[in-house]
């Protein structure tokens, strides 16, 4: 359930839901999260044993605590190391022409994984949940956008052959085995539970109340019919931020009513707006966020006006006490994308001794994430419509339903 804001004193208690998440001004208390969510941290021997298990070096992601927290990513690995498969499932909501820097996190690990583990991926376009949500989008245009981020997700670098993307809109109609799934979890799931889970009012259409269990069914192989047949015993592992973890908890508690195995799941931190630590990146606000269609001029303007910083008032002062890595977003946005760990602490050292400058620091990251965002620009314009339909079309991929 997400928690409710409560002022007590100038200190107001944290919100976490799939639409909002509100923060304390010190940010967000993953601690308190697990404990509320009743997840698991991940920790280093479970990073050992990644390690161990897939030969390489663990990404950055899960050795800078990005990915924190787990269910059930141990029967994972004992399926990878039995020989038994698994698909990767993550998705996004169209809302807007663009993705930003945020919108990239689960996919980059997600790539990963698809990599690592050579595994089919399927990618939820969830265009009917912002229908629902945003008065000001039709139907026409949240299925337009689900074509258009695609471009974006596609971009990462996903292998066509192992990758399934589909707009709720088309494939419900498409397919029917999706919206047997989803009557099936609706009849095991009553209207106190999901208000107890996703704290749905009186007042909240009957749409956004059925609509959990759309984003549960992909959790279910058989849902997949074109990739895995009728079986439902293919195990299912999503990479999501964990305001998306409701969702999952409602599927778990409802899989072994209908026979269907539990998904695995790996949470991500939030990717924070440019104005500090409080919230997550807003697609609704050009300033918090640094979009994918942004210039190196958009970039630079960006980080040198909005970016909050953890350095010091005055020169002086930030030379001889240091400047603060925990709240300094530009720090911050470079522990999820600089990959040289080596040169990461170097920064954090010269920042926090003094030696390095707020204007620096954002120098830095600046020239970072104006080759991120190029880099990423070149690779979308490569991206066809006809390479778009045919990632969103139903088809097999290569999988051996044999194991």
């Amino acid at each position: 359930m997400a928690e409710t804001a409560v002022d007590r004193g100038d200190v107001q208690e944290q919100i976490v839901t799939p639409w909002d998440v509100v923060a304390s001004e010190k940010g967000v208390d993953y601690g308190k999260l697990i404990e509320q969510f009743g997840s698991q941290r991940i920790g280093g021997a479970l990073l050992d044993r990644i390690e161990r298990v897939t030969g390489q070096k663990v990404h950055r992601f899960l050795r800078r605590n990005v990915f924190f927290s787990h269910r059930n990513l141990e029967q994972v690995l004992d399926n990878y190391e039995a020989n038994k498969p698994f698909y990767l499932y993550t998705g996004r909501g169209p809302s807007s022409e663009s993705m930003h820097l945020g919108h990239l996190i689960p996919f980059i690990f997600t790539k990963h994984l698809q990599d690592v583990f050579d595994v089919p991926l399927v990618v939820q376009m969830t265009d009917d949940e912002k229908y629902l949500w945003k008065d000001n989008l039709s139907l026409e245009e949240v299925h337009r956008l689900a074509f258009e981020n695609a471009k974006d997700i596609i971009a990462c670098g996903f292998d066509v052959n192992k990758t399934f993307i589909f707009s709720d809109l088309d494939y419900m109609a498409q397919v029917p085995q999706f919206y047997q799934n989803v009557l099936r979890v609706r009849k095991h799931v009553t209207y106190n539970q999901v208000k107890g889970i996703f704290g749905f009012s009186d007042s909240d259409s009957t749409g956004k109340i059925a609509f959990p269990a759309v984003q549960a069914v992909p959790s279910f192989s058989n849902t997949f019919p074109h990739i895995f047949g009728d079986r439902p015993d293919i195990f299912c592992l999503i990479p999501c931020a964990i305001d998306q973890d409701p969702y999952f908890r409602m599927t778990r508690d409802v899989a072994p009513k209908l026979g269907y195995l539990k998904p695995a799941l790996v949470h991500s931190t939030f990717f924070p707006g440019l104005q500090g630590p409080k919230g997550k990146m807003s697609a609704s606000d050009a300033s918090s966020s640094i979009f994918l269609t942004d210039t190196p001029n958009d970039i630079k303007t960006k980080i040198n006006k909005h970016a909050y910083s953890g350095g010091r008032d005055t020169e002086e002062e930030h030379r001889k006490i240091g400047g603060n890595t925990d709240v300094d977003v530009s720090y911050q946005y470079l522990t999820f994308f600089m990959d040289d760990d080596d040169k990461l602490a170097q920064i954090k050292k010269d920042y926090e001794s003094g030696k390095l400058l707020t204007g620096q620091l954002k120098q830095i990251l600046i020239e970072e994430l104006q080759k991120l965002v190029g880099d990423h620009q070149s690779r979308r314009q490569a991206v066809t419509d006809d390479l778009v339909r045919q990632f969103m079309t139903p088809r097999k991929l290569n999988f051996d339903p044999s194991k």
